[in-house]
């Protein structure tokens, strides 16, 4: 039975979000690992700068990434697909992604929102490591889900195209789930 176009909605959405939120996280990342060759003020200016959008940046690319990926499971699971683990990772990777914001990322943003360039807290590079591990930690858990989503899609297709790859196989015959 051929992907409804809601599925292959999904699907795209899916990719699209978690593609472009796995791609701010590494610019992040990047950002942030520069950052520790300079001081305490410089790194406290930089932060402020970086709360002021950012976060929102990360919400409208990580939730629709997730309720997509989130439907996008229930109906693999569903049809059985050989592709339904690389989604159910996927999500699992996202939720990790979330999870970590929401413990550790976030609090420390609101903290470091209100840190005086001037004279940034004595603990200011703990806080900085903190922040910067879990970062990297939800990065690549980001990256995996998109790498996951991407490997499912490709199997999607290529069982569209042949009819091998994302249907079910039982006792050697091929059937097509949708």
């Amino acid at each position: 039975m051929p992907e409804s176009a809601i599925l292959k909605l999904l699907r795209g959405a899916g990719l699209l979000f978690t593609g472009l939120f796995s791609g701010f996280l590494l610019a992040v990342l990047v950002l942030e690992t520069s950052l520790r060759g300079y001081d305490a003020a410089v790194y406290t200016q930089v932060r402020q700068v970086e709360l002021d959008s950012l976060d929102t940046l990360a919400s409208v690319t990580l939730i629709p990434a997730l309720i997509c990926t989130a439907i996008l499971g229930v109906f693999t699971i569903r049809a059985r697909g050989n592709d339904r683990w690389l989604v159910l990772a996927a999500l699992v990777m996202l939720a990790l992604v979330f999870v970590t914001s929401l413990t550790v990322n976030v609090p420390i943003n609101g903290d470091q929102a209100d840190w005086s360039v001037q004279a940034p807290p004595s603990d200011w590079a703990s806080v900085r490591d903190r922040w910067q591990l879990a970062h990297a930690i939800r990065t690549v858990a980001a990256v995996l889900a998109f790498c996951s989503l991407t490997a499912a899609a490709l199997i999607r297709m290529a069982w569209r195209r042949t009819g091998v790859g994302a249907g079910r196989i039982s006792n050697g015959n091929q059937r097509a789930a949708s």
